[in-house]
């Protein structure tokens, strides 16, 4: 793709790298951190791949000066990360740890010495383990317990933070974690599912409230998991229950945000909402942000499934389709990000959008020292090509952040997947920068 080139995009487009902290950090219970549900649930046997850990992670605590300066070498200008609730506040609530607070001082405070742009998310799923045990998001406290730390992270970063996302794809948060129970911490069913639905929407817009009215000059954001999803055939059925998947997928936490509601004609289930609906919700359940992320790795086939409950719906694998795929089993498939542009741009509510997640895992080795990491490269270059089209088409696309900085804990399944611009060994923490990074690092060269 010779004619791929920055400037195609425009001076104003952003270019980053996204992280996660409890993914990089380590340092899982140095200088009075409290533990997460993540920290509870990878302690459990058999929730994470191979038993892995993130107690150290690709140690970023300890780490991170040498990895901004990587950022910096590789040219890229904005770093998206994320701040640890626990390691603030160790209990959710109370007492401040200031050693938390000091070491985001300092991850901040090197970024701008380095002249790198911080973009902070202030929930990237590490919830306090202390509120877990009091409900955690099927508790409808929370929506006080997030604004006061969401205030918190604006009273002590926000004179040198501009651009801020108040959550991480709530959708893979409540899903996995409330739902399904594959991710922390662990719960299943409805019956934690549907409240935690509704708590998380009234946080995210309560959290993007609070820091509106403490920073009125911050440009705020957040962020949702997105996958481009097609029926399997043209049947009505196959046709129905894709419709309904993206419901589920897509638009069950925009739609709200943006004054529409729950797709409750789409899923009736979601009627099961409305026991916790409390007066004045509907309003606090709507945020005008400046800015909508949208994470998008790939497209999802659909077909009509009689025996899955609530959405007769289910996923035609990758893998038995015979399409190309990453390490995580997901197509390869460059147009899908070119489609979820189309679909959010066609939201009118919606006034700006960043890609602030898109990339790929794959089984990167070093060889004499280098990782030649072609697939990820090709990757990285025709998923822009694809948001570049998106653009001139007049998607209201202004940046784009790569998934991800350097390899790291990729949650339930732990170390396996290797997604990083930047190869970690784990055992000794050497960093090796891979041809795809060196590919950004050219590509994004003035």
């Amino acid at each position: 793709m010779d004619y791929l080139n920055r400037s195609l995009f425009g001076d104003d487009f952003k270019w980053g790298v996204s992280t996660a902290a409890f993914q990089i950090e380590g340092a899982c219970d140095e200088d009075g951190k409290g533990e997460s549900i993540w920290d509870a649930f990878t302690a459990k046997k058999g929730k994470v791949l191979n038993g892995h850990k993130a107690d150290v992670a690709c140690d970023f605590y300890n780490n991170y000066k040498d990895d901004i300066d990587l950022i910096k070498q590789l040219n890229i200008p904005n770093f998206r990360f994320s701040i640890s609730w626990p390691r603030i506040l160790p209990n959710g609530t109370g007492d401040i740890n200031q050693a938390g607070i000091d070491y985001y001082n300092r991850v901040i405070d090197y970024c701008l010495e380095q002249g790198v742009e911080p973009w902070v998310t202030i929930y990237h799923w590490d919830l306090p383990q202390t509120l877990e045990l009091k409900g955690g998001w099927t508790n409808r406290e929370i929506i006080e317990w997030f604004t006061n730390y969401t205030a918190l992270c604006a009273e002590y970063f926000g004179d040198r933070v501009k651009y801020w996302m108040i959550m991480n794809e709530p959708s893979v948060f409540s899903g996995a974690g409330y739902f399904f129970g594959i991710h922390a911490p662990g719960r299943t069913g409805l019956k934690n599912f549907l409240p935690a639905i509704h708590h998380i929407i009234l946080s995210m817009v309560a959290g993007a409230r609070e820091l509106r009215q403490l920073l009125p000059n911050a440009t705020i954001g957040t962020t949702f998991s997105c996958s481009y999803i097609e029926p399997r055939s043209n049947s009505k059925r196959d046709v129905k229950a894709a419709h309904v998947a993206d419901a589920l997928v897509n638009r069950l936490f925009i739609e709200p945000i943006l004054g529409l509601g729950y797709p409750v004609i789409d899923i009736p289930v979601l009627k099961g909402i409305e026991k916790y609906y409390q007066l004045g919700d509907e309003q606090n359940m709507q945020f005008d942000f400046d800015f909508i992320g949208l994470q998008n790795y790939t497209r999802e086939i659909v077909r009509y499934s009689f025996f899955t409950p609530y959405i007769n719906a289910s996923l035609v694998k990758a893998k038995d389709r015979n399409v190309p795929t990453t390490a995580m089993g997901w197509e390869v498939y460059p147009p899908a990000i070119y489609h979820i542009l189309k679909k959010f741009n066609a939201y009118p509510q919606i006034r700006n959008i960043l890609i602030t997640e898109n990339g790929a895992a794959f089984p990167d080795e070093i060889v004499d020292g280098k990782v030649n990491d072609l697939e990820r490269a090709e990757y990285l270059q025709t998923h822009l090509a694809q948001i570049l089209k998106a653009k001139q088409e007049g998607c209201k696309v202004s940046g784009y952040f790569v998934w991800t900085l350097t390899d790291n804990f990729e949650w339930a399944e732990g170390y396996h997947p290797r997604f990083g611009l930047i190869h970690v060994d784990f055992d000794t923490q050497k960093r090796t920068v891979k041809s795809s990074g060196q590919w950004y690092a050219d590509f994004l060269k003035l």
